[in-house]
């Protein structure tokens, strides 16, 4: 059964404001009167509620004379106000167990859906200062018995909210209707097949879900993307150089492949004594801080002799000394050394490097073998 709607927020209509002031009528409150239930003679479940030193509006109510079973009859409602005043602000609202709703129920009559087109109306107007609210109000009428009946729709609470609050309930006069069955006006009416079926949509909670979700985890999906773009691609650090290379694995590397070219045996004795010389200049060089390759034999000498106590022994820079001098005169003086010379210059170049190596440390800490002896494994060819 499909009840009476009512005023949202404000209680208005048929149930809140109206079961209040049927509390009122009962504590026997003077602005409380019943309204007459016409011809039938019962007492309307509407309530009139005016405040003191309010005049009650007059209304003006339109019903039709005759309807049919099963049909919408409208009731009009005309509302004269003040300009503050609103006729039903919230709306409508159903009230199941309102005693409106039991008293329509009970004369034969129910409310259409509030989805159909046979919905509840307010129209408010405002011409020249003068402002009206037409409610339009439909009833069904449904008789219990089949063939012509009269049922009389009772008062229908109308609520008006006032600026300050306070709440105005009119009540309509009852109305009777001549209500004749839908095939009266039909010679031998015979019954009608029922309605072809409706489709009928339910919302799809699933597909619904998974719309939400992947709208959701589109726009988050590309933002991880991006972000794990830009740390794939962000500028790192270059990673350190490795450490140089000891001096003197470089020079016994150079004097190793100086002998796999076999130059003696090729008789360019010339040439291996000049690869030799600049091998040991640059090994010197590099091995206490000086151009070795740039420096003259003479000035090579007072590098060494200026490192002092660092220096290498005398009886080895008598043998640079010598290799430089020898090497000297291969090269400007055009001196071709014999094979045997050539032999004794690298023997000699690999006994340079190695007796000025440094002692290499191995990684439990423990002191390393004598400079003289610590050749790198690899170093002789």
């Amino acid at each position: 059964m499909t009840r009476w709607l009512s005023s949202a927020g404000l209680a208005a209509a048929l149930a809140s404001a109206t079961s209040g002031v049927w509390a009122q009528a009962d504590a026997g409150a003077a602005s409380a009167e019943p309204t007459p239930a016409g011809a039938f003679g019962r007492r309307s479940a509407c309530i009139e509620h005016i405040p003191e030193g309010k005049q009650r509006p007059q209304i003006k109510e339109t019903f039709p004379d005759r309807g049919r079973a099963g049909y919408a009859a409208t009731l009009v409602v005309e509302v004269p106000h003040g300009l503050g005043e609103t006729v039903l602000p919230g709306g409508f609202r159903l009230q199941l167990d309102s005693p409106e709703g039991k008293a329509i129920a009970a004369a034969g009559f129910v409310i259409p859906a509030l989805d159909g087109p046979a919905a509840p109306r307010v129209v408010r107007s405002d011409q020249a200062g003068q402002v009206k609210t037409s409610v339009e109000l439909p009833f069904v009428p449904l008789p219990k018995e089949p063939g012509p009946q009269a049922l009389t729709l009772p008062s229908v609470p109308i609520a008006i909210a006032r600026p300050s609050g306070e709440l105005i309930t009119l009540c309509t006069a009852p109305h009777e209707l001549a209500v004749d069955d839908p095939t009266s006006n039909i010679a031998q009416a015979t019954p009608r097949p029922n309605p072809p079926p409706l489709r009928q949509r339910e919302v799809w909670t699933a597909a619904k879900n998974v719309a939400l979700g992947a709208l959701i985890a589109l726009p988050l999906g590309a933002l991880v993307a991006l972000a794990v773009g830009w740390w794939l691609r962000r500028e790192r650090p270059a990673p350190p150089p490795p450490p140089p290379r000891p001096a003197w694995e470089l020079a016994l590397e150079g004097l190793a492949r100086v002998r796999q070219k076999r130059l003696i045996e090729q008789g360019l004795t010339s040439e291996l004594f000049d690869e030799v010389s600049l091998l040991v200049r640059d090994y010197l060089g590099r091995r206490f801080g000086f151009d070795g390759l740039e420096s003259t034999t003479r000035e090579l000498l007072e590098h060494l002799a200026a490192l002092g106590s660092s220096a290498p022994e005398r009886e080895l820079v008598q043998e640079i000394e010598g290799l430089m001098r020898r090497a000297d005169l291969v090269k400007f003086a055009n001196l071709t050394p014999e094979a045997a010379e050539c032999e004794l210059a690298l023997e000699r170049g690999e006994r340079i490097v190695r007796s000025t190596m440094v002692a290499q440390r191995p990684a439990t800490g423990a002191a390393g073998p004598p400079a003289a002896s610590a050749a790198p494994e690899g170093g002789q060819a």
